[in-house]
């Protein structure tokens, strides 16, 4: 029997493989924090559909590798909209 956290662990998961979104875009679409997004993507779904899990888990190693690359796009569009 799936429970109801269960199920929302499920949703994020397959919310987080189809669009290749961040741990923060997936908190911000189910209203809830990035820590539990990832205690729920890393921990509770792997106990509860392991294959998943392993989908799941690639793409939040995508983003960890290519997390400095977002960070350095950012700070460079926010000192380009700076004047001189």
């Amino acid at each position: 029997m799936i429970t109801g956290l269960e199920e929302r662990c499920i949703a994020m998961a397959k919310y987080l493989i189809s669009t290749r979104t961040t741990v923060r875009g997936v908190a911000r679409i189910f209203g809830i924090s990035k820590s539990t997004v990832h205690r729920e993507l890393t921990e509770r779904l792997f106990e509860i559909d392991r294959f998943l899990a392993n989908d799941t888990r690639a793409v939040l190693q995508l983003n960890k590798a290519e997390r400095h690359i977002r960070g350095g796009n950012a700070t460079k569009l926010k000192y380009k909209g700076m004047p001189k």
